[in-house]
């Protein structure tokens, strides 16, 4: 199909420039994906960084327990 035939069809571009588009669209999607890869990167390194402090757990001493059970 010629370009004549594709606007009786009612397309308003050719086939070779729809696919033309969509690549570019795809490149541009993946771009798009790498920069919020390496933004997620950075804000693990980050994290990485910092130490891990351990939570404090709560434990009952023994006179404690027995001056709450009797």
């Amino acid at each position: 199909m010629d370009d004549s035939e594709a606007k009786k069809a009612g397309r308003k571009a050719p086939a070779s420039d729809l696919s033309e588009i969509a690549a570019h669209c795809a490149a541009s999607n993946l771009l798009d994906f790498a920069a919020q890869l390496a933004g997620l990167a950075e804000e693990l390194k980050g994290i990485a960084a910092k130490p891990i402090a351990p939570l404090p757990t709560l434990v009952e001493r023994d006179d404690q327990r027995e001056a709450s059970s009797g």
